[in-house]
C-alpha cells in the first residue's frame, strides 16, 4: 500500500510555469506505476501524464505534450510534473497516482493523493 501527497499548486498567469511534487510513503515506490490525472469542475477526472517505474518511459496526454514533464526518484519517493507554457484550459484539480499496472484511465489506478488546485489565469 502507499499513500501519496501532492505539494505544488497555485495561481499563476497564462504563459507561466508551476512544478507539481507527489510524495509517497511505503517501502515499494519503485514497483508503481505512477500517473498524472486532473479534474475540472464539471468535468471527468482526465489523464494527464505517466511513467513507468524505472522512468525510462513516459506519455503525455496531447493536450499537455510538449509543455508537461513527468519525472519520478525512486530514491526519494516522490514524483514531479513540471508544467510549462500554461493555457486557462489547464485549471483544474492535479491528481498524483500509483497502481501495479496503471495505464491510461483513472479505474486502473488503486492509489490516490488528495489533490492540488491548479488555477492559470489569463
Amino acid at each position: 500500500q502507499v499513500q501519496l501527497v501532492e505539494s505544488g499548486g497555485g495561481l499563476v498567469q497564462a504563459g507561466g510555469s508551476l512544478r507539481l511534487s507527489c510524495a509517497a510513503s511505503g517501502r515499494t515506490f519503485s514497483s508503481y506505476i505512477l500517473g498524472w490525472f486532473r479534474q475540472a469542475p464539471g468535468k471527468e477526472r482526465e489523464f494527464v501524464a505517466r511513467i513507468n517505474r524505472s522512468a525510462t518511459t513516459t506519455y503525455y496526454a496531447d493536450s499537455v505534450k510538449g509543455r508537461f514533464t513527468i519525472s519520478r526518484d525512486n530514491a526519494k519517493n516522490t514524483v514531479h510534473l513540471q508544467m510549462n507554457s500554461l493555457k486557462p484550459e489547464d485549471t483544474a484539480v492535479y491528481y498524483c497516482a500509483a497502481d501495479n499496472i496503471g495505464g491510461l484511465v483513472p479505474h486502473e489506478y488503486d492509489y490516490w493523493g488528495q489533490g492540488a488546485q491548479v488555477t492559470v489565469s489569463s
